[in-house]
């Protein structure tokens, strides 16, 4: 039996003089161009991607195979298939704790505040990072962390609201938020995707941490996983490089 032309707005047009996998490498490309797949977005899983397509496992494979040539997927073993990162990213393993456990672990008093807890209709590409379909909402968690010394951080966290229903009631100025995702909802917390890079402070982040606007800050973005590997947590921080330095522990693989 051939295969299938589908109804969910990813149609394969047999009729046209375009093989199908170029059809998909295609469609795929273009979700990539948009932003519809952000930069890390984890595909879903060969079958189902197949499913949806209405196409065989290979013929979904040569399409990606020419994507992965092209340098704009790339596979991780036990993880998936993801978007590139348009900038280098070298892997750097490290465990997953939060600043509230850094600081406590060192002794560090902090404050924190909470400027805004809502849930909000997320935007696009961190409703794909997220995996969050139409007319899900997610909470939008955006808080400052100071020391004696002034602010260090400032968080923007994007958390499931299906996953951790009432989340939006947490004070969150008490609560760390792995915290309460792990304590209070019972979720397993298993793996993130973190990404360092250097940023200019400007706008909101520039006021919330003190700064003359273009000063430099550390920019760090994040993805959580559950340990069923379902995406729970998309993170933008951006942290005072004045007032506070990251460190990694590192081991050689």
């Amino acid at each position: 039996m051939g295969e299938q032309a589908v109804g969910n707005g990813s149609e394969i047009q047999r009729e046209l003089p375009v093989a199908i996998h170029a059809q998909i490498s295609d469609r795929f490309r273009s979700r990539i161009a948009s932003g519809e797949w952000p930069a890390n977005y984890r595909l879903k899983s060969e079958p189902e991607l197949s499913r949806e397509l209405g196409v065989s496992r290979g013929t979904l494979r040569r399409a990606m195979t020419t994507l992965i040539e092209e340098g704009l997927l790339k596979q991780v073993r036990g993880r998936g298939t993801f978007v590139t990162s348009t900038t280098i990213e070298p892997a750097i393993a490290q465990k997953l704790s939060t600043l509230t456990e850094d600081f406590a672990n060192q002794g560090i008093e902090t404050n924190t505040e909470v400027i805004e807890a809502t849930l909000i209709d997320p935007p696009r590409p961190i409703a794909a990072l997220l995996d969050v379909g139409p007319g899900g909402s997610v909470l939008k968690l955006v808080r400052r962390r100071s020391t004696v010394e002034g602010p260090v951080a400032l968080l923007y966290n994007y958390v499931r609201a299906d996953l951790a229903p009432g989340i939006q009631k947490v004070d969150f100025s008490k609560a760390s938020l792995f915290g309460a995702l792990e304590g209070q909802f019972g979720l397993k917390i298993a793996s993130a995707r973190r990404t360092f890079s250097a940023r200019a402070a400007e706008g909101n982040v520039a006021e919330y941490l003190e700064l003359p606007t273009g000063s430099p800050v550390q920019y760090l973005e994040q993805v959580t996983y559950l340990s069923d590997d379902r995406p729970i947590e998309y993170s933008d921080v951006w942290i005072h490089s004045g007032r506070l330095r990251v460190t990694s522990l590192l081991s050689r693989r």
